[in-house]
């Protein structure tokens, strides 16, 4: 199967301006394309998963993926999806993000001569001129077809800067920028980044009168409606230090039963003869196919060690099994352990709720047990003890965290 036909079904395809020509780019190997992340946090989340993966596959098709890292825009921020105005961020943040986006994205993508290149939107946003950018490209937008852009209209009612309203013309001169100074050719992205996506082809076409493509690739959506990768407690972070491994592939093996075979088909490398296959196991195998992905995906993101341990924690902690060494963990001192501590403490100390507010409804829920056992008053506390012999509180059906003493 030709790579163009398994982004097809493998479902990833959300729109493509020309369709022949991008099929045949593609297949050919000649596609010299970019995918941009902006360095809103010092980690990627799962929402950044599904691109990688696609770099990741077109790549191993002979293609050349430009990565462009958004040191530029992260000064305005995309309002793509967004309710209310990013948070501005200093200089120095939107740098130490660029740095540790480009560790990770580095573990899907392979740099190298003929291989891909990284570059960052800093290197010439920055150093432009407000009225030669206005007369080089200002006269190439409309601002009634950019008010028509989704990404607008959403926010609308509730306000849109002027700031962000450039968010568009700064994208479509980087995919300006990106075919002159270094061939590129395509850009792939969310579904939700189409309108400026189609504003860059074309400024490019008006500007130097070269060809140039977009394709979108579909939003990675749960059967509720919202977008994956969020949880209680917030993202789901390919950092491991900021979402352990196990909590990793816990996140990806309570995922909805009925979202399993598309994360798998999206998401993971397993030949799709097999995924097939798969669609027509019986019901009764859904855990294994959950199983299955929290691997693969676990392996992809921390490595096959890390998922190793991560299963086999989980199968432990549904079996009854005692294996919770790779558990995430909190560790408390003598000093914050005191003569006791309180539940709801621990709840929050170890990020299982966001304020001891919402520790006490999750109690008060019978949402919490601690050793196998529901806590049903708030006020419950563990002595040191306790706490030395070491103690697992469970939220949820399955959501786990060790608490030990130092």
């Amino acid at each position: 199967m030709k790579i163009y036909d398994e982004l097809k079904a493998r479902g990833l395809i959300a729109q493509v301006t020309d369709e022949k020509e991008i099929e045949a780019l593609i297949n050919g190997g000649g596609a010299k394309f970019y995918i941009g992340f902006d360095p809103t946090a010092d980690s990627l989340h799962v929402g950044h998963f599904m691109a990688l993966c696609l770099m990741k596959r077109l790549q191993m098709a002979g293609n050349k993926p430009v990565v462009l890292l958004g040191g530029g825009t992260g000064f305005i921020g995309d309002p793509s999806g967004r309710t209310e105005l990013r948070s501005m961020m200093s200089a120095e943040t939107i740098r130490n993000n660029c740095e540790c986006f480009l560790k990770q994205i580095s573990r899907f993508i392979e740099f190298g001569e003929d291989k891909a290149i990284v570059v960052n939107n800093a290197g010439w946003l920055l150093d432009l001129k407000y009225i030669d950018l206005l007369r080089e490209v200002g006269a190439c937008f409309s601002v009634n077809n950019m008010l028509r852009a989704e990404c607008y209209k959403q926010r609308m009612e509730r306000g849109l800067s002027f700031l962000e309203f450039n968010y568009m013309i700064m994208q479509a001169y980087d995919f300006l920028y990106l075919s002159e100074n270094y061939g590129c050719n395509m850009q792939f992205g969310g579904d939700d980044q189409w309108s400026n996506m189609l504003a860059g082809r074309d400024l490019i076409r008006r500007k130097t009168g070269k060809d140039a493509y977009a394709m979108t690739i579909t939003l990675l959506m749960n059967s509720e409606g919202k977008k994956m990768g969020k949880t209680a407690s917030g993202a789901v972070w390919l950092d491991p230090n900021k979402t352990a491994p196990f909590d990793f592939y816990q996140y990806w093996r309570n995922i909805d039963d009925a979202d399993v075979m598309k994360c798998i088909r999206m998401l993971t490398f397993i030949p799709i003869e097999k995924i097939e296959e798969m669609d027509d196991w019986a019901d009764e195998r859904i855990n294994e196919k959950k199983e299955i992905l929290a691997y693969e995906l676990t392996a992809l993101v921390h490595g096959s060690e890390e998922a190793e341990k991560a299963k086999k924690v989980s199968r432990s902690l549904f079996t009854g099994g005692g294996e919770d060494a790779d558990m995430p963990t909190t560790e408390l001192t003598e000093d914050e352990a005191g003569g006791e501590v309180t539940i709801v403490d621990l709840i929050t100390r170890c990020g299982l709720a966001k304020s001891r507010a919402e520790a006490r409804r999750l109690i008060e829920q019978g949402g919490i047990s601690v050793n196998r056992e529901r806590v049903s008053i708030a006020d419950a506390a563990f002595s040191r003890q306790e706490l030395a012999a070491g103690i697992i509180i469970k939220k949820g059906k399955k959501t786990f965290h060790k608490i030990i003493l130092k």
